[in-house]
């Protein structure tokens, strides 16, 4: 078969870096708790009530998906009752010209 005549298959994916950004951020509260902890370091009942909305379920659900991406870091000291405090990691803080870009177009646009 020569050069000329050849016909790619067709992927079956393609890769894209936006959809594997928005499966990190893209979560309905991810962007809240990744914009507080861009203020420092907090822990679980500080996050809670500066994101009001979300339920303590769904606030777990979201600081160990941003745990599981490599967003933040948490962690443990042994008090009674225990202590946990999350902090972004160097790829977490890599976001904030990312979402800080989002806010102006939204407020360009919305």
């Amino acid at each position: 078969m020569s050069a000329h005549n050849y016909i790619p298959k067709e992927p079956v994916t393609i890769e894209c870096n936006i959809e594997k950004t928005l499966d990190v951020i893209g979560g309905k509260w991810a962007f809240l708790v990744i914009r507080e902890l861009f203020c420092g370091t907090k822990r679980f009942g500080e996050l809670q009530r500066l994101i009001p909305a979300v339920s303590p379920r769904a606030l777990t659900s979201t600081l160990r998906h941003l745990e599981d991406k490599g967003v933040l870091e948490r962690k443990v000291f042994p008090t009674v009752p225990v202590t946990v405090e999350y902090t972004l990691t160097p790829k977490g803080e890599d976001l904030h010209h990312i979402l800080k870009e989002m806010k102006l177009w939204s407020a360009r646009w919305t």
